[in-house]
Parts: C-alpha cells; structure tokens; sequence
C-alpha cells in the first residue's frame, strides 16, 4: 500500500472533522500535478493528513477507503482520457500524539528531496517509503 500527504487549511476542515464525521471525500484539489497523484490513489492506501496554515504540522493519519473516482461536480477528460478531476474517500486512522512540524521536516536533511519541501504549494503528494517511516514516527503515528 502506497502513503499520500494530503494538505489543508485546518480552519476549512480539520483532523479533528474527520474523527468526527469519521469518513470525507477529499475535494477541492485543481493543481495538474495534484491530481496526477490522486488518480493513483486506491482503496487501503494511506494519507498522512497535514495541516497548512499558522499550523504547519501532520496532524494525524487517515486511510483510503475508496480510491480515485470522478468528481460528479467537474465532469471532463484529460487528453489521455482520464477523469480531469477526481476524488477519494478517507477515513481517520489515528491523531498524531507528537508535533511533527514542516520546520522540523525542513531541519531534517534525509528530507530534502521530499516534495513538501521541494515543491510547498502542491497538496496531495506521494510519500517514499523510507520517508513515510520517518515521518510516522516523527508524527507519533
């Protein structure tokens, strides 16, 4: 099973929403690059889900429960016949019991190549392995 970082603004939807409403589909995502990592999104994957914002922080762990399907409300195709837009559907998994910050991300050279730090604005993105241990452990997860 692959592990995504799926990012929000914690004052739009939180981790604490998801425990509560305990399953969400993820919207609202339009970057290209963003998408391209959704669309391999599958049923059992994992999201490290990340506060932006003053934040900056995993706040916790959710799991995939059903994989990428299009968005009902932006029909459309890519020129290689995907969906232009799709979702998922999470469902929490665990709250993080440590802080694990992008400043300590940032401070931890293994993570450099690591797109939250390379490319900050993209908000769904693969987690390599090595990378996702780390950051559960970081996490508390």
């Amino acid at each position: 099973m692959a592990t995504f970082l799926i990012k929000t603004e914690p004052g739009d939807y939180c981790y604490d929403d998801l425990a509560r409403d305990k399953r969400t589909h993820w919207d609202g995502v339009t970057n290209p690059a963003a998408q391209m990592h959704m669309r391999t999104i599958k049923k059992g994957d994992a999201c490290l889900f990340y506060h932006t914002g003053k934040e900056k922080r995993i706040a916790g762990l959710a799991k995939v429960v059903k994989g990428a399907y299009p968005d009902p409300d932006r029909p459309g195709e890519t020129k290689a016949g995907d969906p232009k837009f799709v979702l998922f559907d999470v469902a929490p998994a665990g709250a993080a019991t440590k802080d694990c910050t992008l400043a300590d991300i940032k401070a931890e050279g293994r993570f450099e190549e690591f797109a939250l730090v390379r490319e900050p604005r993209l908000s769904v993105m693969p987690v390599p392995a090595a990378i996702d241990k780390a950051l559960r452990s970081m996490a508390g997860l």
